[in-house]
């Protein structure tokens, strides 16, 4: 099968630490340029890659220029959330398909117009929620779509970490960034709940505060969600818990058995499972799960390249990306209002 040439915008930890290792291993793309406002950021990224894997990329300091190259297919972005919806406006009218970090935007509006562009340019956009692509994470969803659960009561999502002020911090401006804590790990925990429960956000209240540190962003998010088909969620995100390998959790409560997946919220595709289901003949038996780890960003990029070979819906669309936006600004709403926030 054909292979999509990918560009990448943005050099920052995401895209060296964990895209471009999972694009080397990919089946439907190969990686032929990369652009950061670092030139020797760029420089020293070929350089390694021709070294080691005999690979040679072009660079770029431009991301209209990577854009516009006819070496290139499609594009991921990994920068700053300040430029995303200028990077994505830009690959609409180039007419390249284009997968984008998350939160995709610092506000709905923002959101929105990027979502517009794509659509009326005709181009594959994604939204980069790769935990979706955990082997636990999908088997949890396979179990519980086949009822293996039960009724889901309710669950958690947490991922916390100590995260104190950092000279240069996009992430912890507000106009930079659109928010803290919330936006950087919250929204992935809230997607995650919606893709492995197969439900949407209907009710939320909360507490998005900045506790600990003095920054102008959220160093701390806690979430009460109820869901259309009526579990409760809890979400915790937070840049103020020194809670080491402890700061990753996520749960499943049913009628029918209890999931508790330690390790598996993160960049790196692990963890550990406890739990248990209830029999058809009502004996109780451990909870298993395959451990057949590979790589969440490989599995990523592969399905949305497949999406743009094949011509189908993307795994994870951009409207997704704009769905979580809304649900973000509501919980910034109901901490402003102290309030519960219905949204659909």
């Amino acid at each position: 099968m054909k292979k999509l040439k990918i560009g990448i915008i943005g050099a920052g930890g995401i895209a060296r630490k964990r895209m471009i290792p999972g694009i080397l291993k990919a089946e439907h793309v190969t990686l032929t340029a990369i652009m950061d406002v670092s030139v020797s950021v760029c420089e020293a990224i070929a350089a390694q890659l021709q070294e080691e894997n005999g690979i040679n990329i072009r660079t770029f300091t431009d991301a209209a220029e990577l854009i516009r190259w006819e070496g290139v297919d499609l594009v991921y972005i990994g920068s700053p959330v300040f430029v995303h919806k200028e990077q994505v406006a830009l690959c609409a009218a180039a007419g390249k398909p284009v997968l984008c970090e998350k939160p995709l935007g610092r506000t709905v509006e923002e959101v929105q117009e990027m979502v517009d562009l794509c659509r009326k340019a005709g181009i594959h956009a994604g939204t980069a929620f790769m935990m979706r692509f955990h082997t636990f994470h999908r088997q949890l969803k396979n179990m519980i779509e086949e009822g293996k659960f039960g009724a889901i009561v309710s669950g958690r999502a947490q991922q916390v970490f100590w995260y104190p002020p950092m000279e240069g911090s996009w992430r912890q401006v507000k106009a930079l960034g659109g928010g803290g804590a919330l936006m950087d790990v919250g929204v992935h925990n809230i997607d995650l709940m919606e893709y492995i429960l197969g439900s949407k956000t209907a009710y939320l209240t909360g507490f998005t505060d900045t506790r600990t540190f003095d920054y102008d962003v959220d160093d701390s998010c806690h979430l009460l969600i109820k869901m259309e088909n009526g579990a409760v969620v809890y979400i915790d995100g937070a840049f103020n818990e020194n809670s080491g390998p402890q700061g990753s959790l996520l749960e499943i409560y049913g009628t029918k058995g209890t999931a508790i997946l330690r390790g598996t919220l993160g960049q790196v595709e692990g963890g550990f499972v406890e739990g248990f289901m209830i029999t058809e003949d009502g004996k109780r038996v451990p909870l298993e799960l395959t451990p057949d780890f590979t790589d969440m960003y490989t599995k990523e990029v592969d399905a949305f390249a497949l999406s743009v070979l094949d011509d189908t819906p993307e795994p994870v669309p951009l409207e997704q990306g704009l769905w979580i936006q809304s649900v973000a600004e509501a919980a910034y709403e109901a901490q402003a209002d102290s309030a519960v926030i219905h949204i659909v």
